[in-house]
């Protein structure tokens, strides 16, 4: 019989088991080993052993069904044969059988251990896929993952088309397998999400396991249906192991997206600042890559975390902006501290203003966002940004205004568009700020330099004589006209700031002291605050 059994000839060697059965179980009823009960007990054993024998080698058959390149249909046929016979002889009657004796007669439940080698043939299938280290390969997750959908999808074809119809109906063999395999795949997952996994590692499990494993790809593929069906399946992992992957994956985004900021700050430093590299323009504005870099990694954060669940991707949105609300001030901090005394200090600044500007519209428009909070934040840093900028206008700009009225300016040792082009310095930068920004601190500029330039003019007390006076007046309106005229040029619409200075170049110049009552009253006029 053993030799039967190992031919795989099992309905033979089930017939002979059977007539041993029937035989020592015909023979222990009639009491023949009454007086011998230890040669029934070895009878009884030998029955057991050979009725083992063939369990083990339906485990056999149905675990080399799919590692086996063809199917062997007379095999499976004559496997569905057997396990109809055994119940047959074994009527199932409620009562488990036991080892020995008490076995003879009993059913041997081989549908069941069919069905267990279904399930563990899935098992190692899934844990024969190749998997390479981390060490090894850096794509090693996305590889077993191709190759596990490659093989496993292969494997459902070969059960749809070859062993499906070695099997009656009632054995309902596709959704047997599809089980068998959704039960090992999701044990598999579950160890590998245990595993310490980086951040694209997380996205290619989560994106997998929602998007890939019932989609086309996989068991969804057009070939396998309609006999692989998806509907009744759980869940691939638990809402426990899947809340828990989510986790992980908001935890190790919230570093990486930390991380891709700093680069962009680190870029900056070396690649710009420590350089010195001007901005560029785009359009008659400075332009600098930060809106367009921010709102890159927003946007691919976001759509690729939108591909698993829409909490994700309002997730990933949250994570950028709480990351944002910590660098603009970082930013703006580490570009005063390092570029504060460079001569790129004022177009960068520009163009810094420029490119967060734009990153608030877009935010506002594109992401939806509410920037209420991050406009204060900007507010915040345009302020001491132009604070430095005002520093460094004054210190450029004080030297020559001290000099006004002086001895050297009076005879013209300095040119008269001295000023002009030392203001410029600054002011030209602004005609390339987004309005009404750029217009509004050029105005400032104006005013600033107009006032100054009447304060100097005012605190000198000394007498002069008529041509000596003259002379001033002209040289006042003369620099006055060149100021105005490049400020006015750059962009500035303070016209009401033109004739202040002319005023008091004419006050000057006027010997009548009735003119000049009435110049100072049309000065005070259009500037009162000028008392």
């Amino acid at each position: 019989i053993n030799e039967l059994i190992q031919k795989r000839q099992l309905l033979e060697a089930f017939a002979s088991i059977r007539y041993l059965e029937d035989e020592t179980m015909a023979e222990r009823d009639a009491d023949k080993y009454k007086d011998n009960p230890q040669e029934f007990e070895r009878k009884s054993k030998d029955v057991d052993l050979l009725y083992n024998s063939i369990t083990n080698a339906i485990q056999s058959i149905v675990m080399g069904t799919l590692e086996h390149p063809t199917v062997e249909d007379t095999m499976l046929t004559s496997l569905v044969t057997l396990i109809a016979w055994e119940e047959a002889a074994h009527p199932n009657t409620g009562n488990p059988s036991g080892p020995g004796s008490d076995s003879l007669g009993k059913p041997r439940y081989w549908r069941e251990y069919w069905k267990k080698s279904v399930r563990e043939s899935a098992r190692k299938r899934v844990l024969s896929i190749p998997m390479a280290s981390k060490e090894e390969e850096s794509s090693w997750l996305d590889l077993h993952l191709s190759f596990l959908q490659k093989h496993l999808t292969k494997d459902l074809l070969k059960i749809k088309l070859s062993v499906k119809k070695c099997y009656p109906e009632e054995y309902q063999v596709c959704d047997m397998y599809v089980k068998a395999f959704h039960e090992a795949i999701a044990s598999h997952l579950q160890h590998l999400s245990q595993r310490s996994l980086e951040f694209h590692e997380l996205y290619i499990l989560l994106n997998w396991v929602a998007n890939t494993y019932h989609s086309e790809l996989f068991l969804g593929h057009p070939d396998l249906k309609p006999e692989v069906k998806t509907e009744n399946l759980s869940l691939l992992l638990t809402p426990g192991d899947w809340d828990q992957l989510k986790k992980n994956y908001i935890t190790s985004a919230k570093e990486e997206i930390k991380s891709y900021f700093g680069n962009i700050l680190r870029l900056e430093v070396t690649g710009k600042w420590e350089k010195e590299v001007d901005p560029e323009e785009m359009e008659n504005l400075y332009h600098s890559s930060l809106s367009f870099d921010i709102q890159t990694i927003i946007g691919e954060y976001m759509q690729i975390s939108g591909k698993i669940s829409r909490s994700l991707e309002r997730k990933m949105l949250e994570l950028c902006l709480a990351e944002l609300h910590e660098f603009i001030p970082r930013f703006g901090e580490k570009f005063m501290t390092t570029a504060q005394d460079s001569p790129i200090f004022v177009p960068c600044f520009v163009a810094y203003i420029n490119s967060f500007h734009d990153l608030m519209s877009r935010l506002e428009t594109v992401f939806k966002v509410n920037t209420e909070e991050l406009w204060k934040i900007l507010a915040d840093l345009t302020r001491k940004f132009k604070n430095i900028f005002f520093n460094k206008l004054k210190a450029k700009a004080q030297p020559l205004l001290k000099k006004i009225l002086t001895k050297d300016w009076i005879l013209a040792k300095e040119k008269p568009d001295s000023l002009a082009l030392a203001v410029s310095c600054f002011s030209e930068h602004l005609q390339h700020m987004r309005e009404p920004m750029g217009q509004e601190l050029l105005q400032d500029v104006h005013k600033y330099v107009v006032r100054e330039y009447i304060k100097q003019v005012i605190k000198h007390r000394q007498k002069m004589n008529r041509g000596m006076r003259q002379k001033v007046s002209e040289k006042m309106n003369q620099e006055a006209r060149i100021l105005n005229d490049r400020l006015m040029d750059q962009g500035s619409d303070s016209e009401w700031l033109l004739p202040a200075i002319h005023h008091i170049a004419r006050i000057i110049g006027e010997k009548k002291k009735d003119k000049i009552k009435d110049y100072i009253q049309e000065l005070c006029q259009d500037y009162p605050d000028i008392r």
